[in-house]
């Protein structure tokens, strides 16, 4: 019987005997885990500490309120306890006919009498002057003259009837003054934010007649109050209403100003209310909803809800910016209180550690990989050597000559098959990247293209395996160049040739449409023109290897579901925006855009990046050709080239055949004949090249044909 544990011992040994590589992995794993669990612990005691600061500076910042505002009201109380002034505002009010007017009303004697005996109180307390404010909502007195006589609103007197015709002396949060009088600069203007400590007024009978406002100025004492705890460089106190509109100063009013939430004249007080513009606008970025349409900030949300809390995680302030902040409603005072400062500031400590852990980190997987590094060089080697070992051999009926270049994930080279001597091209599958998915790939390429026989369309001859499992196959040897490299050297071509070339093209791409294949990557650098057989300007469409088979159920195998497939100056919007739901008019787009290239020497849109790219085939319209080349172009063309560039799929031709159709009655169609491509072949490429390039017969270059998930497009486009 078999002994399970020798057994297993085996396999182990075998395994670290035949994976060496997989040893400084393990270790660089096993310190990684430590070290994450050892950072994971020191932040949890940062954000504890971080915690318990934001709580601290909350509660001192509350208490401090707090004692100021029951000071205030106790000022408000001893005045309305002071014979004297209590004698002056009932003879006022005694006097104060229902229907006078501002003028009858400064001009009544107690008026100036109050003024006289309420001045050393104000300059005393340092307040901005007094109302007296009768039950019916009357100003009947104040040291503003544009105050007396002023009515206030049904709306405001609910307000009043709730918060200041009451039994108790009351603070007012900060209102905006309806009178003209001087802000904190001294500049006299209306709306300027104001505070009122009240006491009541009652007749003999005790019943509240009139209330005294003694009126303060908030930066005066209120902001400065809870100016005086704030966390580092960026953190600021400040108190707020219900409806998120800020009651005190930001500490950021020039920041402010210079990203268009202040104008030059306003400061932070009442203008500012606590909204999320989903960015942070400190970056120069612009919110997608105006002001008022903008949610409240996290912290203000939930305190004008009445709950109270602490957010370490971090969320965006009314600057966008993202910050920790913790918060609570004061519910006798009728506003709330907030202490908040930047995450970048709050986590510094955090980010030294992490950078400090990331350069151990660094030191150990140079340390750790280096005999990865050496594995992977030796394992390119020892592949390069066995394709070295093909080029001395025949391989089946094909006899090596040299290689012709490679790409991505193959490597090609110019064979001749022995018995027809017919010149060959063949495509190996690069030994070191080899495995199943990218077998099955190159299999799935040729299968699909071995299916086409159409003469504008690279012809397959055979595939299989070299003895060392080498998966290959062997195509048409092409000797031409490609429409990239024409239009690089030779800049934009004439209409004709333009038309004789899309011909072909879409010649190609109806064979394959018919049997339900779309090719997804037509572009310039896949359409090689070449001179065969005595005929010029003979198209061969390349890399049928991103090709799709409609309605496969092997599809998803080989193609990552959802993925992006193509070159993004030529592929089609719906290719990006819905990947799964392409059908042949998506070649139709790159049709289009091939045309175009060729007619102005550029593609449709041109991006810094190509992410940028991909936007532009989302969102803007192409330029006419003839504008973007400066001079005529057949206005069938242009329209033809326009149609096949349209947003909606539905919008384009419906087929290959129908471009073929409007091509032919173009009247420029024949204006290129056979006798122009040949005078043009001899006169710019007199001896055709012996090798074949690159990009004429390697699939898939890497350097502009893409295969990305939507979600990560940003993150790894290359730029242009």
């Amino acid at each position: 019987m078999t002994d399970p544990l020798k057994t297993t011992h085996e396999v182990i040994t075998s395994f670290w005997r035949r994976h060496v590589w997989a040893r400084p992995l393990m270790v660089l794993a096993f310190l990684a885990v430590v070290g994450w669990l050892l950072r994971m612990k020191v932040e949890s005691s940062l954000q504890a500490n971080l915690t318990s600061v934001l709580q601290t500076t909350l509660q001192a910042e509350k208490e401090a309120v707090r004692n100021w505002v029951r000071i205030q009201q106790n000022i408000a109380a001893s005045a309305m306890a002071d014979e004297q002034i209590k004698a002056t505002i009932d003879s006022l009010l005694a006097g104060a006919k229902p229907d006078a007017t501002r003028v009858e009303l400064l001009s009544l004697p107690q008026a100036a009498d109050l003024r006289r005996v309420l001045n050393p109180l104000v300059a005393t307390h340092k307040y901005n002057g007094f109302v007296v404010l009768e039950k019916s909502g009357r100003i009947v007195a104040s040291n503003y003259d544009q105050l007396v006589g002023v009515q206030l609103t049904e709306a405001e007197m609910g307000f009043i009837r709730e918060h200041v015709l009451v039994e108790d002396p009351m603070m007012l949060p900060p209102i905006k003054s309806k009178a003209v009088m001087p802000d904190r600069d001294g500049v006299e203007r209306a709306g300027v934010p104001v505070m009122y400590s009240t006491a009541a007024i009652r007749s003999e009978s005790q019943e509240v007649i009139a209330t005294l406002g003694l009126r303060i100025q908030p930066e005066v004492e209120f902001t400065r109050i809870l100016e005086i705890a704030r966390i580092g460089g960026t953190g600021e106190t400040f108190a707020f209403d219900r409806r998120g509109v800020m009651l005190t100063n930001s500490r950021f009013d020039k920041q402010l100003r210079r990203i268009g939430l202040l104008k030059d004249d306003e400061d932070s007080t009442l203008n500012i209310s606590l909204r999320d513009p989903g960015v942070n606008m400190t970056e120069d970025l612009r919110p997608k909803l105006p002001r008022s349409e903008q949610p409240l900030t996290h912290m203000a949300a939930e305190a004008s809800e009445k709950r109270d809390g602490v957010s370490i995680e971090g969320h965006r302030d009314y600057r966008g910016v993202p910050v920790v902040a913790a918060w609570e409603w004061l519910d006798d005072e009728g506003f709330g209180i907030a202490t908040k400062v930047d995450v970048k500031e709050a986590n510094q400590t955090l980010t030294i550690i992490s950078r400090a852990f990331g350069g151990l980190y660094a030191l150990l997987a140079i340390a750790s990989l280096a005999m990865l590094v050496s594995m992977v060089r030796a394992n390119r080697l020892a592949a390069q050597a066995q394709l070295d070992a093909l080029e001395l051999k025949r391989l089946g009926q094909y006899t090596l000559e040299e290689k012709l270049g490679e790409g991505g994930m193959g490597v090609v080279y110019r064979a001749k098959h022995a018995m027809l001597l017919r010149p060959t091209a063949v495509k190996f599958l690069d030994s070191s990247k080899a495995n199943e998915k990218s077998i099955a790939r190159f299999e799935r390429e040729v299968q699909l293209t071995g299916q086409l026989n159409h003469p504008n369309t690279i012809a397959i001859y055979d595939y299989g395996r070299t003895p060392e499992g080498v998966f290959y196959y062997a195509m048409e040897y092409l000797d031409g160049l490609d429409l990239q490299t024409l239009v690089a050297r030779h800049g934009p071509q004439p209409e004709g040739r333009a038309i004789h070339i899309l011909k072909q093209v879409c010649g190609s791409l109806a064979e394959a449409h018919s049997i339900g294949l779309i090719h997804r990557d037509v572009k310039p650098a896949n359409i090689l023109l070449n001179a065969r057989g005595g005929m010029f300007d003979v198209v061969k469409l390349l890399d049928f290897g991103l090709v799709k088979l409609v309605d496969s159920a092997s599809e998803s195998q080989v193609t990552k579901a959802g993925g992006v497939v193509g070159t993004p100056m030529y592929m089609s919007p719906e290719a990006y925006q819905s990947p799964k739901t392409v059908d042949a008019r998506t070649d139709l787009y790159a049709v289009g855009a091939v045309g175009y290239f060729l007619l102005t020497g550029e593609p449709p849109f041109v991006g810094e990046t190509m992410l940028d790219v991909l936007k532009h085939q989302i969102q803007s319209i192409p330029e006419p050709p003839s504008k973007r080349l400066g001079q005529p172009v057949s206005q069938e063309f242009e329209q033809l080239l326009l149609r096949c560039l349209a947003k909606a799929p539905a919008d384009r031709p419906a087929t290959a055949y129908d471009i073929i159709t409007e091509l032919d009655r173009i009247p420029t169609a024949n204006s290129w004949t056979e006798a122009d491509a040949r005078y043009w072949w001899r006169r710019y490429v007199p001896n055709l090249p012996s090798t074949t390039p690159p990009g004429a017969v390697i699939s898939a270059q890497p350097s502009s044909t893409i295969i990305l998930d939507p979600a990560n497009a940003a993150s790894i486009l290359p730029p242009r």
